[in-house]
């Protein structure tokens, strides 16, 4: 079985994460144009996943920053600047964190929402199987019926005012996290004049449900998880696992695919126990 060379995984890691001695990103140009590249990115970096973000392309591999002062949270500008712009899609995806994925990429992710086609129908459906709370349908039907409304307005027209913080921050996450909701732009309602508004994914982006409707399951998880190697090289099954939250036999026959494919390389880790799949290129010596 081949070995995992890690100084190529290093030198590789340092070109798509953005690291020296690679150039950072320093524009909003590169920052779309690092999205494009890689698929998709976390805004942050999150603590036990590696994926490619913004902050590290810009600030270095570094926590991110208290001081809103420090260089690096330019970031938070870019990234206010672009929501409704369409450059990108922005949301709470990817373990219910930031995430920036590209126009491209996206109709992939929706593939495997649990949206099918009926903005006004879906979500019930989810609300009868358990799979949406009653705090995220009412959420969603207040968007859906009064439009694109900031985090304060929405929370009163979902008649949530009294509600948990918690439950209501959940209900957002629920629904950006299954492609039915996402911030489109900053409103500086509320005590801290700043708030973020929302709307509905199929009438932001009313091309993304046709779009996916001509990928496949199959498919979309192939594409995606070929994204995520290309980004980081080297990864155990687990890690995609916990990436993406798919079953863990889909998970494991999508990997099957891209090994039988030669797009990825069961491998060892070097000093380490347990089998990894790696890019072809990252390959060293062979273990007996």
């Amino acid at each position: 079985m081949p070995i995992l060379d890690l100084k190529k995984l290093n030198s590789y890691r340092a070109r798509t994460f953005c690291l020296p001695p690679s150039p950072r990103v320093t524009s909003p140009k590169a920052a779309l144009d690092f999205v494009n590249t890689r698929g998709f990115v976390y805004f942050w970096p999150i603590k036990g996943i590696d994926l490619p973000n913004l902050w590290t392309a810009v600030a270095g591999n570094r926590v991110v920053a208290d001081k809103h002062d420090d260089p690096g949270h330019i970031t938070w500008r870019w990234k206010d600047n672009a929501l409704g712009r369409k450059i990108w899609y922005y949301a709470k995806i990817l373990r219910r964190k930031a995430t920036m994925i590209s126009l491209e990429t996206a109709p992939y992710f929706y593939a495997l929402s649990e949206n099918y086609g009926s903005p006004e129908e879906d979500y019930l459906l989810a609300y009868e199987e358990g799979r949406l709370t009653q705090a995220a349908k009412q959420v969603y039907e207040a968007v859906l019926k009064e439009g694109a409304l900031n985090t304060i307005d929405l929370r009163r027209a979902a008649k949530l005012a009294n509600a948990k913080e918690s439950e209501f921050n959940k209900a957002l996450e629920v629904l950006q996290s299954d492609f039915k909701i996402l911030p489109i732009g900053v409103s500086e309602a509320g005590a801290w004049k700043y708030s973020f508004i929302y709307e509905v994914v199929s009438r932001h982006y009313p091309d993304l449900p046709e779009k996916a409707r001509l990928i496949s399951e199959s498919d979309a998880r192939r594409k995606l998880v070929e994204f995520y190697f290309n980004s980081v090289g080297a990864a155990q099954e687990r890690d995609v696992n916990k990436l993406f939250g798919w079953p863990k036999e889909l998970s494991a026959r999508t990997i099957a695919g891209l090994v039988e494919k030669r797009k990825l390389v069961r491998s060892e880790y070097p000093k380490q126990k347990g089998e990894w799949l790696i890019l072809p290129e990252l390959t060293g010596a062979h273990l007996f």
